[in-house]
């Protein structure tokens, strides 16, 4: 069987490409008889062979970006994950995640799948992202992908990269989505109102309301009719403080959201946000 000088130009070109450590780049080439293609591959595999023995670590670091395409009409907010903010804060992974992103607004991609199919200079995503993970040797890998289409969308990046919001509006009101956007970072709403927030939340929350009052012992011996309405007066709080419109407006607390928003402009409407955070 021939065997082929692997020399440190051969092993710097392959570093170059995938990005992978000295010696495992020598070793990829060595078992591949010097075969560049097939080198690759095997650094690939042994980066899924990494990925699965890390199966169980948990990636709570990471890159969240937020971006708008030019006419504002698409936003997307995605995480880029990895286990430690020391490789969170790395010049290069953040760059790779700024990658990402690009790719995502100029694919118009709709989903992760999609997005880890995108190539960026003729390589996909997912193995570049894989490839990453040999190097790194953390658990990295795209784990929140949102996506908001309206007339208009913010978007809107909290502190170093650690939350991303969107906000879809009917109109075009740079200042109001950006406000907005804020308002969703710090108070975290579970929905636009009331009547968009999902009945099984609706339904857990007032099963835990009802039991709270059931054990009240001012409660004791209370019929149920009576214990439902005190639940349903309670709801109603829970929909002030954890519903978006209903909020009080964290730059000025004597008005809602929904009153700050109509001030604005008296057609103007939030039709969408998503919120992506750390952990």
């Amino acid at each position: 069987m021939s065997t082929v000088t692997i020399t440190a130009a051969d092993i710097n070109k392959l570093r170059q490409m995938t990005g992978a450590g000295m010696m495992d780049c020598r070793k990829a080439l060595t078992e591949n008889n010097g075969d560049f293609d097939a080198a690759i591959d095997w650094l690939r595999k042994k980066g899924q062979k990494v990925a699965a023995l890390r199966g169980d670590r948990d990636a709570k670091e990471g890159v969240v970006l937020a971006k708008t395409t030019s006419d504002n009409k698409t936003g997307i907010a995605l995480c880029l994950s990895c286990e430690t903010d020391f490789v969170s804060k790395n010049a290069d992974f953040i760059a790779f995640a700024q990658s990402i992103m690009d790719t995502a607004i100029a694919n118009n991609v709709k989903s992760v799948d999609e997005l880890n199919a995108a190539s960026i200079n003729g390589a996909k995503i997912a193995d570049l992202v894989n490839d990453k993970l040999a190097s790194i040797g953390e658990k990295i890998g795209i784990s929140k992908f949102e996506r908001v289409d309206a007339d208009f969308v913010a978007s809107y990046i909290h502190g170093a990269n650690r939350m991303g919001v969107l906000v879809g509006l009917n109109k075009s009101e740079a200042e109001v989505g950006k406000d907005v956007a804020m308002q969703i970072a710090a108070m975290n709403p579970v929905a636009i109102d009331a009547s968009s927030v999902p009945a099984d939340v609706v339904e857990r929350e007032k099963a835990v309301i009802v039991e709270l009052i059931k054990n009240d012992p001012k409660m004791a011996g209370k019929p149920d009719e009576m214990i439902s309405k005190i639940a349903d007066g309670k709801l109603n709080a829970f929909f002030k403080e954890s519903t978006l419109l209903a909020q009080a407006f964290v730059k000025d607390a004597g008005q809602s959201v929904g009153d700050y928003v109509k001030s604005k402009g008296a057609d103007l409407k939030v039709l969408a946000f998503k919120r992506v955070a750390l952990g």
